[in-house]
Order: structure tokens, then C-alpha cells, then sequence
């Protein structure tokens, strides 16, 4: 298949728009786009299955410029292609509030399947898509029914590979035989600085071999023969993901070819003068020959609505022979809206919040068939296995225990990736301190404004023995920090059964759940008010009794039943406090002035936190003249788990007194008088 006259032009087309677009804004990366065209033309035209006028088809293939700095590519073939982005659009290239920002994103540019730019994390994300894939052919593939059938495609770049979640989401890839997972990889052995042998001169087949992937070569980067015999020949392969390492020029064209000079700045007049001359593009900025959009519409359009209309057929005649199947397949696609029947504790008991939140993760995998997740190799931990279900396995893609190994990172995009493919309510999980392993992933999850849930158990001090490295200090604030996260931290059974309800609910924000590793006593009254309570992020569990206390103990999590036994003392000393529970901060944000009055009135200024960590923030809610009792500028211990607790005075003892501390002060003030 040599490049036709129209191929060429095809493939300069999207060269000259994508730095037409970057000269346009003066800024920007050519040097992808000039250097990789041909291989995304090749992709797009021959082999990629979506359908521009309807981008939610489920059964789609998942295309991902995990090399988001190109964002000016995808941008030209997403128009091309016909989806909605026009010329207009495209001339607006990195404004504020454009269709055309710049690194692509999810949920802002049409057919744009996820956001990219933070390095290495859209390889995770596509590892996902693809365990999302194999996983929903499992579960609902039959005979002469393949109803979910894709490919995930991703162009990646030398940055990429450097990042170390990389290595995670390819060891992961290879161990599970995603055979529909392929790689194209932008081989230039430049980045940014300069020439990648300054730093990187690993040899990437090999260790792409090492993970058992199948690994391909194209030595020409515009031979679109070589290009497209790869990808037919990694279509073949259903055991092994692929990698295809295609040796192109960076800034392909261009007087600066093959130099760092042309990776992140625009070409310039004089560059992009003699860039025209020398690929013989003579037409004006963002000008496109007429044969040239035909051929796009033809080959990637038109063929992408023959092709759901197949699909379509396909699955009406599924639907007529597996009708249950059919409507749990689709439903998998679509928010959870139904009442879900969860565990409920009476005072008197006592339970862990992991231990909790297993016999909640074993009742909903009953009753939601798209539920599945995993642990980076804390399953006995973290108790985040399903008990009923089996493990997903590279033989057995069906089950719903992912074993993810010790690859938080990689474990997190994975999971990013699921949702983003569509069909599957997923969750992660590890030990809270290991959260920072896994915070890239949880911020790119809140910009795009994902369902996903984080299960983080061991969430204080109270993990004892295994010393300061294993407890968490300044998370819960750093979370908290984070736009666009519900950060929950229940304080017993009840509260975590409705922090899993209030993550089942979410529909463009992520969920962190944080669980404590020690029993912890079920509270009076949280059955019946902490389902509305989580839900509203902080209520009043135990009122004063008169109508306006004369303060307010407020906690989260184990730190509760702290506060709760320190309103007894306080009560047998004459003093009427209220306890509130504060599970999260940004749910409790959200509500309306009156309810916020009504837990914490402004006129009661008399104010105590307890919370086993950093204080920073929580004088948002008792005022710079209240208490907060936590962790401040040290690390945890190691050795018994209440001694350490006491240690840091988190007592109902230490608590009274801290509250007496107020009143006393204020006794001071006025005798002063």
C-alpha cells in the first residue's frame, strides 16, 4: 500500500491544520503532529471503528493520544471525521473556554475518550478500557453474538514510557493478555530538552517483551504500508497487547526537523513558509481540499455508521434471544438508581470500617452486576475482595477480583480507564498512606469528572505497630484540597454503609472512602440519621439538651465516639455541648446556609475538632478561636495503637478539657474587666 496522491494530501491536511492552529494561537507542540500524521491517518482510515455522529456507541473502538501535547492532531482528525468541532473551533486553539483547549479533555471536546497530557496515566487509562472490554465479552459474549468487540488504540511517546506508571499499566497489560489493547509508539528519541539519550536509552522493545507483549517495528514513520501490515498483524494477536514501535522524524517537514527546537514552540513564518514549500502544501491556513474531507467522511465516517448499524442489528437480535443479558448490559452503562439493600448496626456493636465496608462490597456485587474492583496486593488488608466472586484472570476475564499487584498508580488509571470505557462501576484500593502512589490519577478522575470510588482503609495513627511509614497524617487535608472529591470518613457502620451509597449515587465525582482498620462502636442514633447525615456531609449526632448549646464538638471518623464521650463528662460538669459528625467536608460545603446554621450555629462560637491528623482547615468550621485537636508537624509511632492515640491526647478526657479550656479563657477575659 504505497501512499496515493490523495493518502498524502489526506495526511498533509492534518499536518498543515494542526499547525495552522498553533501558529494561529502562538503556542503549542508541531512537532508531533508534522511527525506522527501519517500513523493516526492510517489508524483513522483503515482500521479505527467509531462513529462520529454518535460518540457514545458503546460498542466503539477507544482511540487515546496518550501524547496529549499533540492535542492539535486529535483536533484535526476529530473535524475531519465529522465530529462536532468545526474550522471555527479549531481557529480558537488554546482560548479560554474553547472546544479546542489545550491538552485534550474528556467531557469538553466531542470524541475526545479521555484527558490527556499528564504523562504515562493515558497508557493506564487505556489499560483499562481494554480490561473493561475483555471483561464485559466475558460476562456477555455469546455464540455468534459478540456484542462487545473493540479495540483500544493508543499513540504514545517517548515521555510516556519514561513516566513510571507506564511500566505498571504494561506488566499489568501483558500479565492479563489484553490482546485488544495496541500501541502505536512515536518513536523520535527526542523530548523536550533535547535528545532522549541524555536520559533514556533503555531498550523499549525488550522491555515491552519482558511484559510479554507482542512487539512490532515499522522503520519508516510515513510508510503507510509498513504502518497498517503492524496494526493488521497486532489485530491478529488476541493474546498479547502490542506495541508497535515506529521510527518517525519530530517535526516532520520542517527546517527544525528531528530537533527539540520543534516539540513545544510554534514554527514561526519563515519555518512554516519553507515547511509548506518542502511537503508541497499549497493552500491557505486552515484550508482543506474538498477530495480530502470526502475521504475522511467516506473512510472514517460513513464506515463508523455501517458499522454501529451492524452492531445495532447484531444486538436487537441478542436482545430477542438474551433479553435478562441484554438489559444488564445495558444497564452497566448507566448511573445506579435504585435503592440498594445494605447493612444496617445497632448500638452495642462493633465492627471495622474494612470489615464493614467487605460485607457492603459483597451485598452490592449481588445486586449490581457492573460491580467489580480491586486491591494493589492488600486484599487481606483492605478487605475489598468479593467473597461470592472469583479473580479476573487472563483465562477468566468474567471474574470481579482484580489482583493488581503492588502498582497503586497503575491501578488507579486502570481504573479511571474502566469508567471512562463505560459499563462497569469500579473501585481501587490500599492502604490510606499509599493514596500518594495514587494521587495523579485521583486528580486527573476529578477533572473529568469520573464515578470512581477509592477505598482507603488504615486511616490513622490507630495502625500501630507498622510505625509512622504505614499512618497517614496530612491525606485527609490534602484530599480535602483537591476540587470536584467527595472525601468520606465515617465514624461506624452506619456512616460507611451510607458513604458506599452516597459513592453509588455520583455521577461526575470521584469518591474517597476512608476506613479505619480498628473496630469502631456503633454510634446511638446513626441508624437512623446517617443515612441523610452522610448524604449532607456533617449533621448533628448527639443535640444538646437545650435548644442553643454552649458549644459545639465536632469529628470525623474513630475520633467520634470520642467526642460523643466527652459531651457525657462535659454534661456531668455542667456544661451542654452538641456533637456533630463531620464525615466530609465538601458535601457538607454544598448545602444551603440554612442547614449549615442549623448544625453549626454562628452564634455558638465555643468550638472543638478532633480528628486524628493534621488540623490545617478545620478552622473553617470552629473559627480561628476554636480548638483543634489532631497532628501538627510530626509523624506517627510505632507501637501500641491507643497508647499512640493517647499519646497525641486524642481523649474524651483531653477533649473536655480542651472545651473547659474555652470557657475559662473567656471567665479570664471578663475578670480582666
Amino acid at each position: 500500500m504505497q501512499n496515493t496522491s490523495l493518502d498524502q494530501r489526506s495526511i498533509n491536511a492534518l499536518r498543515f491544520l494542526s499547525v495552522d492552529m498553533i501558529e494561529k494561537a502562538n503556542s503549542g507542540h508541531p512537532g508531533l503532529p508534522l511527525g506522527v500524521a501519517p500513523m493516526a491517518y492510517t489508524l483513522w482510515t483503515k482500521h479505527l471503528n467509531i462513529n462520529p455522529t454518535d460518540q457514545k456507541w458503546v460498542n466503539r473502538d477507544r482511540f487515546v493520544l496518550s501524547a496529549g501535547h499533540g492535542s492539535a492532531l486529535l483536533y484535526s482528525l476529530l473535524h475531519l471525521s465529522g465530529f462536532n468541532l468545526s474550522i471555527e473551533d479549531l481557529k480558537q486553539f488554546r482560548q479560554f473556554q474553547s472546544k479546542t483547549p489545550g491538552h485534550p479533555e474528556y467531557g469538553i471536546v466531542d470524541g475526545v475518550e479521555a484527558t490527556t497530557g499528564p504523562l504515562g496515566q493515558s497508557l493506564g487509562m487505556a489499560v483499562g478500557m481494554a480490561m473493561a472490554e475483555n471483561h464485559l465479552a466475558a460476562q456477555y459474549n455469546q455464540p455468534g453474538f459478540n456484542i462487545m468487540d473493540h479495540y483500544t488504540y493508543v499513540i504514545s511517546g517517548d515521555g510516556d514510557l519514561m513516566e513510571g506508571v507506564s511500566h505498571e499499566s504494561a506488566s499489568l497489560a501483558g500479565h492479563l493478555k489484553l490482546g485488544k489493547l495496541i500501541v502505536l509508539y512515536d518513536d523520535n528519541n527526542i523530548s523536550l530538552d533535547g535528545p532522549t539519550s541524555m536520559a533514556f536509552t533503555e531498550n523499549v522493545s525488550e522491555r515491552f517483551e519482558a511484559y510479554d507483549w507482542q512487539v512490532l517495528h515499522v522503520a519508516d514513520g510515513n510508510n503507510m504500508a509498513e504502518i497498517n501490515a503492524a496494526i493488521e498483524t497486532a489485530k491478529a494477536n488476541p493474546n498479547q497487547p502490542t506495541l508497535i514501535d515506529v521510527k518517525t522524524i519530530i517535526g516532520f517537514g520542517s527546517p527544525v526537523a528531528g530537533t527539540n527546537t520543534v516539540h513545544g514552540k510554534p514554527l514561526g513564518e519563515a519555518n512554516m513558509a519553507a515547511t509548506r514549500e518542502a511537503l508541497g502544501w499549497h493552500y491557505a491556513p486552515f484550508e482543506v481540499p474538498e477530495d480530502v474531507t470526502d475521504n475522511f467522511k467516506s473512510n472514517v465516517k460513513n464506515r463508523g455508521i455501517d458499522a454501529e448499524a451492524d452492531w445495532t442489528n447484531l444486538f436487537d437480535e441478542y436482545t430477542r434471544q438474551f433479553p435478562e443479558l441484554a438489559e444488564r448490559f445495558l444497564n452497566g452503562f448507566k448511573p445506579v438508581h435504585f435503592d440498594l439493600d445494605l447493612p444496617v448496626s445497632h448500638v452495642g456493636e462493633k465492627e471495622s470500617g474494612r470489615n464493614t465496608s467487605q460485607r457492603i462490597i459483597g451485598a452490592i456485587s449481588q445486586q449490581l452486576p457492573s460491580f467489580w474492583g480491586g486491591s494493589a496486593d492488600l486484599f487481606a488488608s483492605n478487605k475489598t475482595n468479593i467473597k461470592t466472586a472469583t479473580a479476573c484472570e487472563a483465562n477468566a476475564p468474567a471474574g470481579q477480583n482484580i489482583w493488581f499487584g503492588v502498582r497503586e498508580f497503575g491501578e488507579a488509571t486502570a481504573v479511571n480507564g474502566m469508567i471512562l470505557h463505560g459499563g462497569i462501576h469500579a473501585f481501587a484500593s490500599t492502604f490510606f498512606v499509599f493514596s500518594d502512589y495514587m494521587r495523579a490519577a485521583i486528580r486527573l478522575a476529578a477533572i473529568q469528572q469520573i464515578p470512581a470510588t477509592y477505598i482507603f482503609t488504615h486511616d490513622s495513627v490507630a495502625v500501630g505497630e507498622d510505625g509512622p511509614t504505614h499512618e497517614p497524617i496530612e491525606h485527609l487535608m490534602s484530599f480535602r484540597a483537591m476540587p470536584n472529591v467527595n472525601v468520606i470518613r465515617p465514624a461506624d457502620t452506619n456512616e460507611t454503609t451510607a458513604a458506599w451509597r452516597v459513592a453509588l449515587a455520583a455521577s461526575n465525582t470521584p469518591t474517597i472512602l476512608v476506613l479505619s482498620r480498628q473496630d469502631l462502636p456503633t454510634l446511638p442514633l446513626t441508624e437512623t440519621l446517617a443515612d441523610e447525615g452522610v448524604k449532607h456531609g456533617g449533621y448533628v449526632l448527639s443535640p444538646s439538651k437545650g435548644d442553643v448549646p454552649e458549644g459545639i464538638l465536632i469529628a470525623t471518623g474513630s475520633e467520634v465516639h470520642v467526642a460523643v464521650a466527652a459531651q457525657t463528662q462535659l454534661r456531668e460538669q455542667g456544661h451542654d455541648v452538641s456533637v456533630v459528625s463531620m464525615p466530609s467536608f465538601e458535601l457538607f460545603d454544598a448545602q444551603s446556609a440554612e442547614y449549615k446554621e442549623s448544625v453549626l450555629p454562628s452564634a455558638v462560637t465555643k468550638r472543638v475538632s478532633i480528628e486524628l491528623g493534621t488540623t490545617m482547615g478545620w478552622e473553617h468550621y470552629i473559627g480561628l478561636n476554636g480548638i483543634a485537636l489532631g497532628i501538627n508537624n510530626r509523624f506517627g509511632e510505632s507501637g501500641n495503637p491507643q497508647t499512640i492515640i493517647d499519646s497525641f491526647g486524642i481523649t474524651p478526657e483531653n477533649t473536655a478539657t480542651a472545651f473547659l479550656s474555652l470557657i475559662s479563657e473567656k471567665q479570664s477575659v471578663r475578670e480582666g474587666q
